[in-house]
């Protein structure tokens, strides 16, 4: 799996990614302590309302930046995207009211919101061979499983030497140091975007969302992330109260049992790169969904019993069912969205995923706070059946038939031409089609 990393832009851009993911966790942990200073006993709403903003921006940012980003060099889109982010942790040490802290995290999410996918689009043209990309995948997976272990020590580790305040002079020098990690990188140029003349920003904004619609394999994986964000929540949101409450065990656990959901997740990302030699990504993607009811009905007999041990096997079949769906969505992606539609593409995924999120995280808690946690792994048990029923039913297993077509309009080095034939006034060539501006929708 290692291997993808000597190939240097690579190298470079998945260094960015993982000192970025450190800086954010460091942030996380100060801004919580920051919003109790603020707010004191209403500390938990704070962060609440400031995770709905997070998820806001996520949803209405990423589909607008995608929008712009073909006009946009790559690697300045990064770099003022990590500036960005450093200048408001650098100014969120400073702030005295609530209203500030939810302004300057729409910023930051902001301007997450247009990393992210930018940069998830630039992975697949350093590595075009999908093996690479698999292990880039396998990499990225493991990253965000092992900050979300690391970062919380590192933090209660220096809290122990300074005050939380300087925490976000560590994430000024995360995102910092990203950037100058982007600028040592040399990015292949992006593929001109093919939509035709005289669409607006609305129509570019919305292109990778209709893409989405109209493909079905894209139309399963919104599902599956409904599927994903149904465990997510209830492990993010009611780990505390499984731990500290039902089974009254002490603080240091809550740290164990979302560990046991990373490991899980960690032991698939690591075994996936050979696996999907094998197995195809529907078969692993809608088995990790069907495999997320069957941890939810396991829950809801721990749920019963109350077994520590067994919330730990949880947790962990969980992490490992989600990393089964999440980790080859930028392969299916990449397979389904025609190069200079990538940026796009990306971006409604990380538009349309957060919105599932936007639903079940605040679902998992009220309904755990008032109708308690067996009536929140019924609930979100059952979306994740709905969901991986409607997957299975949505992508279908046999492979479409190439298509054979002509294009007219097109200027002849087109990048899509590169196997057509000249017919007439046209260009024939076949494959499955692809639900993008320069195809009619199947």
């Amino acid at each position: 799996m290692l291997s993808v990393l000597r190939n240097r832009t690579y190298r470079h851009l998945f260094a960015a990614q993982v000192i970025a993911l450190v800086g954010t966790g460091l942030a996380t942990v100060a801004l919580g302590l920051l919003a109790y200073d603020i707010a004191g006993a209403d500390a938990g709403s704070v962060l609440g309302t400031a995770l709905a903003i997070k998820m806001t921006a996520y949803v209405v940012i990423a589909p607008a930046i995608g929008a712009v980003a073909d006009r946009l060099p790559r690697r300045a889109l990064l770099v003022g995207s990590d500036l960005t982010r450093a200048g408001v942790a650098l100014c969120l040490p400073f702030v005295d009211q609530v209203w500030q802290v939810y302004v300057l995290i729409f910023l930051l999410q902001s301007a997450s919101a247009a990393f992210t996918p930018t940069f998830q689009a630039v992975v697949p043209d350093v590595l075009p061979a999908e093996r690479d990309y698999t292990q880039a995948l396998s990499l990225s997976r493991l990253a965000y499983d092992l900050e979300s272990l690391f970062s919380p020590a590192l933090a209660a580790a220096l809290l122990s030497l300074i005050t939380y305040n300087w925490l976000f002079l560590g994430t000024v020098a995360g995102f910092l140091a990203s950037a100058t990690l982007v600028l040592s990188a040399v990015l292949p140029k992006p593929l001109t975007a093919s939509a035709p003349r005289g669409d607006g920003v609305y129509a570019k904004a919305t292109a990778g969302t209709r893409l989405f619609f109209a493909t079905p394999q894209l139309r399963a994986l919104l599902v599956l992330n409904l599927a994903v964000a149904a465990a997510s929540a209830m492990v993010t949101v009611n780990t505390v109260v499984y731990v500290r409450d039902q089974l009254a065990r002490g603080a240091a656990d809550v740290s164990l049992a979302l560990g046991a959901y990373g490991a899980g997740s960690m032991v698939v990302a690591l075994l996936l790169p050979r696996v999907l030699d094998r197995a195809s990504d529907r078969t692993v993607m809608l088995s990790g969904a069907l495999l997320l009811t069957v941890v939810f009905a396991g829950l809801g007999a721990v749920t019963a019993v109350g077994s520590w041990p067994a919330l730990l096997l949880t947790w962990a079949a969980f992490g490992a069912a989600c990393s089964m769906v999440l980790t080859p969505t930028g392969r299916l992606i990449r397979r389904s969205a025609p190069p200079e539609e990538r940026t796009q593409a990306f971006a409604a995924q990380f538009s349309l995923s957060h919105s599932c999120w936007l639903l079940t995280y605040p679902l998992a808690g009220w309904l755990g706070a008032a109708a308690g946690l067996q009536a929140a792994v019924i609930a979100l048990g059952a979306i994740a059946l709905t969901a991986g029923l409607l997957a299975l039913r949505l992508w279908p297993a046999r492979v479409r038939t190439p298509d054979e077509h002509e294009h007219t309009g097109l200027y002849d080095d087109h990048p899509h031409l590169a196997d057509a034939v000249r017919v007439g006034s046209g260009w024939r060539h076949s494959h499955s089609r692809l639900a993008d501006g320069l195809h009619a929708h199947p």
